[in-house]
């Protein structure tokens, strides 16, 4: 990224070809909608492009590239319950279900937890994929949502208690 602030070209498609995958598959489990994640990721990385002089140098970089398409993401997850609001209105407003792809090899248990996850309110959801499988840690969390350090826990666990809940398995 620095390298990119240098006025390096090349640096930004190095910075694509290396996280374009995780922050998709984080978007993907964000939105639970792959297509919309592929939207996202595109406007994820169209605004690192523009906010490039207001990356910090000497910060990670994944995690300031998951806040952007955090904010991306919950952006568009609040302009659809709009929309879903608005057309609920109608008699056929419905949008149809599109879920996430986990690596499972099972169908059914994939199933399962695309249908637990999707039953978290988004602020859980958000802050359990970041913590459980991005590896970010709870001051990483905070810091990228603009929380406290104890509330990203909080809705952590409440989180973990929930899926627990769900899927009658230990989650944490």
């Amino acid at each position: 990224m620095e390298r990119f602030q240098d006025g390096d070209s090349r640096a930004l498609d190095a910075l694509f070809d290396r996280h374009a995958s995780g922050v998709h598959a984080f978007l993907a489990r964000m939105v639970q909608d792959p297509t919309l994640a592929d939207d996202l990721l595109q406007t994820t990385f169209l605004s690192v492009v523009r906010s490039a002089d207001r990356y910090q140098r000497g910060l990670k970089v994944v995690p300031w590239l998951l806040t952007i398409a955090g904010n991306a993401a919950r952006d568009t997850l609040r302009r659809k319950r709009l929309q879903v609001e608005v057309m609920s209105d109608d008699e056929d407003g419905a949008l149809p279900d599109a879920g996430v792809e986990p690596a499972l090899s099972d169908p059914g248990q994939r199933r399962r937890i695309e249908q637990a996850f999707a039953q978290l309110p988004a602020q859980q959801r958000e802050c359990v994929v970041l913590h459980k499988l991005e590896g970010l840690s709870f001051e990483q969390i905070a810091q990228m949502l603009d929380i406290s350090e104890t509330a990203a826990r909080i809705r952590a666990h409440r989180g973990y208690e929930r899926l627990r809940e769900l899927l009658g398995e230990d989650v944490s």
